[in-house]
């Protein structure tokens, strides 16, 4: 992938998953209804702080708050810039 784009400090590019399309039931969830998903992958990191180095690395699935991170367009895909602190969790 050839992203153009390096965060600063620590600072983490994440391009959110897809939006569930269907309940577990079967049910598909029109447009308007859709949650924005919390769950993403990592496809960029800064060098982080100084005596805090980033734990998390590209290719990560990871888990980030509701309404972490701004949310950026870049060649056509939606990603979010966050620091490394609003992340949840690796999974």
């Amino acid at each position: 992938m050839g992203l153009n784009i390096k965060p600063l400090a620590d600072r983490v590019l994440v391009e959110p998953a897809a939006a569930e399309t269907t309940t577990a039931s079967g049910i598909i969830i029109p447009d308007n209804a859709k949650e924005k998903p919390q769950k993403g992958t990592v496809v960029a990191i800064g060098n982080g702080k100084k005596d805090e180095p980033l734990t998390v690395k590209v290719g990560d699935t990871v888990l980030y708050g509701k309404y972490s991170g701004t949310e950026l367009k870049l060649e056509g895909t939606d990603y979010l810039m966050m620091r490394e602190s609003d992340i949840l969790a690796i999974i």
